[in-house]
């Protein structure tokens, strides 16, 4: 045995069927897409969401809803995570800046904090927003409140 008589393994070679070759070939003639219609012409493609001319599911159900597109989306942070973060990091300021670096909040995204949990050590917060609540138990325990601007 040598390179010149190595072969593929039986049934590991498949060959693609040549289409539109003539009528010997048994895929001549409509090349294997039928008689007439959209799907035997040049060019075809079917529209997403088409139902053969019936009427699109889409069409048919009622518009609902409203999209407000002046919305703010904000990264809601409870206070229970700021008071660990700060008793980890032993810190007094939180900011942005803090968070970011935590990995609580990514670079463009608003932060609003919440109330949730609770706070027992004087923190200087900034923030883009604050629950009520939140403002009220971070002055409770003898910190600040900072908003900063959008």
């Amino acid at each position: 045995m040598d390179l010149s008589n190595i072969q593929p393994a039986v049934g590991s070679v498949k060959h693609n069927t040549r289409i539109g070759r003539g009528p010997g070939s048994g895929k001549g003639g409509t090349s294997t897409r039928g008689h007439k219609g959209a799907k035997s012409r040049s060019g075809y493609s079917r529209k997403i969401g088409f139902e053969g001319g019936q009427m699109p599911l889409q069409r048919r159900l009622p518009k609902w809803g409203f999209k407000n597109i002046n919305r703010k989306e904000y990264k809601a942070i409870n206070l229970a995570l700021i008071a660990e973060l700060a008793q980890a990091k032993n810190l007094t300021n939180i900011g942005l800046e803090e968070l970011r670096a935590a990995g609580f909040v990514r670079r463009n995204q608003l932060v609003k904090i919440l109330a949730n949990g609770a706070l027992n050590t004087a923190l200087t917060i900034e923030a883009h927003a604050f629950s009520a609540a939140a403002q009220a138990a971070i002055e409770a325990a003898g910190g600040s409140v900072s908003k900063i601007e959008q």
